[in-house]
């Protein structure tokens, strides 16, 4: 069930982050984990080249992962990292798909007026492809990263940036994203109501004690109630 009303005052703005909040990345990264090991014949479990990933030394979609995998299983060559690299990033744009509901959602906050603008730390040709795989691109006004901002959440200038871009205050924007540590807890240093997407949250990898978003959302549809009753939109 959504969390009730801790915030009372008007949205007139959303900024959204964009992976595991408005479509299921993990899966795709999966998915193109899957890929590549169905071209090098090295393994069978996701998991073994997907923990690569999932470490903090090179970054999440960095091909150095790949690099690292292919070296430590003895199958480095020059050739077979440029052909992975190749599958993974088409295998990854090609399982992009929204959340059940998400598109229907931005629709009608868009239908009613709502600005929008995404705010993520995926390098923006990236996110470009993402969201127009996703079929999304439309309804927002901004995409920022830290291409265009200088810095990546939870540095508050996409944050800034994106209000700019939308001519919105922080405290009549809200901010919905998957990770305490960088996306709710910089909003609501700014000011921002915040809207924790737990639904995409799944590994739990951002959270932050000291946090407490204003309102969490188990599910799609619950992130779609609470942002109906804060913009006054209809769904």
């Amino acid at each position: 069930m959504a969390t009730p009303d801790p915030v009372r005052r008007p949205v007139s703005a959303v900024l959204f982050d964009m992976d595991n909040t408005l479509f299921d990345f993990v899966e795709a990264q999966l998915f193109a984990c899957r890929a590549i090991l169905g071209h090098t014949g090295i393994s069978d479990r996701d998991e073994d080249l997907f923990s690569y990933f999932r470490r903090t030394v090179h970054g999440f979609e960095h091909h150095a992962n790949i690099r690292d995998f292919l070296s430590d299983n003895g199958a480095f060559t020059v050739r077979l990292f440029a052909e992975c690299c190749a599958v993974y990033e088409a295998a990854k744009v090609a399982a992009i798909r929204p959340y059940p509901g998400i598109m229907h959602l931005l629709e009608s906050l868009h239908k009613n007026g709502i600005p929008l603008a995404i705010v993520t730390d995926a390098p923006a040709v990236n996110a470009t492809r993402r969201m127009e795989r996703a079929g999304l691109s439309g309804y927002f006004t901004a995409l920022v990263s830290p291409d265009q901002s200088g810095a990546a959440k939870p540095d508050p200038a996409s944050f800034l940036l994106a209000l700019e871009c939308l001519g919105t205050g922080a405290e009549e924007t809200a901010l919905v994203g998957d990770n305490i540590r960088r996306d709710i807890a910089p909003a609501q240093r700014l000011g921002m109501v915040t809207l924790y997407a737990k639904y995409g949250d799944r590994y739990r990898s951002g959270q932050d004690a000291s946090c407490v978003p204003d309102y969490t959302a188990e599910n799609v549809a619950e992130a779609g109630e609470l942002l109906y009753r804060l913009t006054g939109c209809s769904g």
